[in-house]
């Protein structure tokens, strides 16, 4: 995983650096693809199923845009304008061998398109600021409610919304896996406060949004949009829980 992850960083790195005005999804795939391939690695997202029978997700990224949330997919007609947002989210098995399953990582950041405004940025600064927080909790004896409580406090005192619907993952064997790792204090027993231990290994993934956390399903089935119309910011890591604390396996 941690090979695995130190190659997803460099590939997101040079997938954010091809965001500007004009550039479509599509083309932002077609390199995800050449790059992942090239690595040694697959896809972890492309053809993803969230249950039996369910549609296969379209795409090896999900390429959010402005009130779009989490997965979207990466489809060519989509162009991406002047002051857009975009959240690139991207997973990978590694290494990839017919006869032998590889183990996974997961990792987003959200980039700007030419130029925003201060709300804007801000926005993406307190979403990105609100993981480094969390990823600071991960070590063990605290929990998961450690790490949500750190997300929600920060996000709030800033006075945007953190996404309630939608959780961050275990993540290692298969690309989602328990824990679910929320953004937000766990005030009852909807959610199981798991306590963290050395070998464990997480995706948090903060979603912050401009007005309400409110969201809902776009017309694709895939993507998750703000109620509002407001934009939305995401950030994630995969962070392995140490003896001594936390390592973040896909940074670069």
């Amino acid at each position: 995983m941690r090979a695995g992850g130190k190659l997803l960083a460099e590939i997101l790195d040079k997938l954010a650096k091809m965001v500007k005005p004009g550039v479509s999804t599509g083309e932002l795939e077609a390199e995800a693809v050449r790059l992942i391939v090239s690595a040694g690695g697959k896809p972890a997202f492309k053809g993803y199923k969230t249950y039996a029978g369910a549609k296969g997700f379209p795409t090896a990224l999900c390429t959010s845009i402005n009130e779009e949330i989490v997965h979207a997919p990466a489809l060519p007609a989509r162009i991406l304008n002047e002051g857009d947002i975009i959240g690139i989210d991207v997973g990978m098995e590694y290494p990839f061998k017919k006869d032998k399953r590889g183990m996974f990582t997961d990792m987003a950041v959200t980039v700007t398109v030419g130029k925003v405004d201060a709300k804007v940025a801000e926005l993406i600064s307190v979403t990105k600021n609100s993981l480094k927080l969390a990823i600071n909790k991960v070590k063990p004896g605290n929990t998961l409610n450690d790490i949500g409580s750190a997300v929600e406090e920060f996000v709030n005192k800033a006075g945007f919304s953190v996404v309630r619907d939608l959780v961050g993952h275990g993540v290692g064997k298969a690309v989602h896996e328990d824990p679910q790792v929320p953004n937000y204090k766990i005030v009852d027993s909807s959610m199981k406060n798991y306590t963290l231990k050395p070998g464990m290994t997480i995706a948090i993934e903060p979603m912050v949004n401009m007005g309400t956390g409110d969201i809902m399903t776009a017309d694709d089935g895939f993507t998750f949009i703000t109620e509002d119309n407001g934009l939305s910011a995401h950030f994630e890591h995969t962070v392995a829980v140490t003896e001594k604390g936390c390592v973040v396996l896909t940074e670069l």
